[in-house]
């Protein structure tokens, strides 16, 4: 994986490729393994598709200059069409040796294969005037559209939208990724994305999720020593039977609901203990055998529910926190679980984030990290753009989604598989979380469209089969 995987702010980049260059390495021949790593992928997808170049007055722009030179000597029918004058030294030298065909960004023909070099890592401001109209014109009049490292108009930071941009069909992302390349609302504009190694070797607190390493159960391992997992059941029972039915399939080897009088099993093999107070809730989960406690899905809010969840988090087990009883929690979240002593993970979508945190100014990498580090939890802030951290602050971003999850029930079955890993007493709230992420959105990715919640339950053990 590029860069060991790890994400880049714009700073870090920067700080980056100055450590390369201190050791020896131009920024020319930075920008010439830029430029000719993203034209070899252009070629392997277009060809000799006619192209459009378009290149701003920075480095970005003279990555811009290189791909259009390298397609050049390809036989490729391409153009150029510039902002303004190169204004780095390295752009400036990538123009005097670009040898075809250059235009102002006001003259030039549309293409059909338009190459975005405007504005890459680092941009703070919208693109404007004539300038955001003659790129999106050519954008508009192209049948392919490729972003050098990020779209024009993007914080790479945040995924932040700075002015209209428009739909790509491929980004490359040179040296190494960004945040933008997994954050809405910019990711799902990105198209495809491949990465172009330029050597950089660098580390950051963020890195891209990766596919597990599920171990067997041992020949000695038994249902308690694979874990207990116990789902505490709310007025929509459907909810925690798929929770329940969810850890089964993900590895636990003992699967209970607590519930009120006359709820039904999903299931022959899930147990249901019921109670009918908080007290008795509090003795069902005395048992020194439950490894984690899920609770959240179909809960409701009713007025006895802060005390079903305040019991549940004073009964000192691994927790998995989710849907109702992050509502519950609200803002007294930070404070309820920042000093419990076993690992926490709560998965809010992002209407529940805001709901336990409220500061909405920060890009979500930023929130999520926040959170996690005050409440001493691990928080899987879940959406297109899954990002999770852990109570250090460290994170992960998503790289493997489908967008048929945005169904009733999916988030229950997250809770239920993450819930089923964190009670492996090997791994960690934050390594569980990510287990669970993958294993959820690989299963996805295999049941294929328009699933139903039940069927992606049965292909959580083929997504684990992929990762033994």
């Amino acid at each position: 994986m590029i860069n060991s995987g790890y994400v880049l702010t714009a700073a870090e980049m920067l700080a980056a490729e100055e450590k390369l260059i201190n050791q020896g390495t131009s920024v020319e021949i930075l920008m010439e393994q830029a430029g000719q790593g993203a034209a070899q992928q252009i070629w392997r997808v277009s060809h000799d598709m006619p192209t459009l170049v378009l290149c701003g007055p920075g480095n970005n722009g003279g990555d811009g200059y290189v791909v259009a030179e390298w397609l050049r000597k390809k036989g490729v029918s391409v153009s150029v069409a510039a902002a303004c004058e190169p204004k780095t030294d390295a752009a400036k030298n990538a123009h005097s040796l670009w040898q075809g065909k250059t235009y102002t960004i006001d003259n030039a023909e549309p293409k059909p294969q338009v190459i975005d070099c405007l504005f890459g890592t680092g941009l703070q401001r919208p693109v404007a005037g004539n300038l955001i109209e003659r790129y999106l014109h050519y954008c508009e009049n192209a049948r392919k559209r490729i972003a050098i490292d990020v779209p024009s108009g993007v914080d790479s930071d945040t995924g932040q939208l700075l002015n209209k941009v428009p739909d790509f069909d491929l980004t490359i992302a040179l040296g190494a990724v960004k945040p933008a390349h997994f954050i809405e609302p910019v990711r799902s504009k990105m198209g495809h994305i491949v990465a172009v190694d330029i050597g950089i070797d660098a580390e950051s607190d963020v890195r891209v999720l990766k596919k597990p390493v599920v171990v067997r159960p041992k020949a000695t391992d038994h249902k308690y020593t694979r874990g207990m997992v116990v789902v505490v059941a709310g007025e929509m029972p459907g909810a925690a039977k798929l929770t329940a039915l969810a850890a089964q399939y993900s590895g636990a080897g003992y699967v209970k609901i607590f519930a009120s009088p006359g709820f039904e099993a999903p299931h022959a093999s899930i147990v249901v203990n019921c109670y009918e107070s908080p007290k008795e809730l509090a003795e069902l989960l005395s048992d020194q055998r439950i490894s984690v406690v899920a609770i959240g899905p179909g809960l409701g809010r009713d007025s006895k529910v802060g005390k079903i969840v305040d019991q549940v988090l004073d009964g000192n087990r691994k927790l998995v926190i989710d849907a109702d009883a992050l509502t519950v929690l609200g803002d007294a979240f930070v404070d309820k679980l920042k000093n419990l002593q076993q690992p926490v993970i709560a998965t809010p979508h992002t209407g529940e984030f805001y709901a336990i945190y409220n500061d909405a100014g920060t890009s979500k990498i930023d929130a999520t990290q926040t959170l996690a580090k005050a409440s001493h939890a691990t928080i899987l802030h879940k959406g297109s753009d899954t990002v999770i951290a852990g109570p250090i602050g460290n994170s992960v971003l998503s790289n493997i989604s489908c967008s048929w999850l945005s169904t009733a029930g999916t988030g229950d079955i997250l809770t239920g598989i993450v819930a089923a890993r964190l009670a492996n007493d090997s791994i960690s709230g934050f390594e569980a979380a990510q287990e669970g992420q993958w294993l959820h959105g690989r299963a996805a990715q295999l049941v294929g469209p328009a699933f139903s919640p039940e069927q992606l339950i049965e292909k959580i053990p083929i997504a684990m089969t992929e990762c033994l």
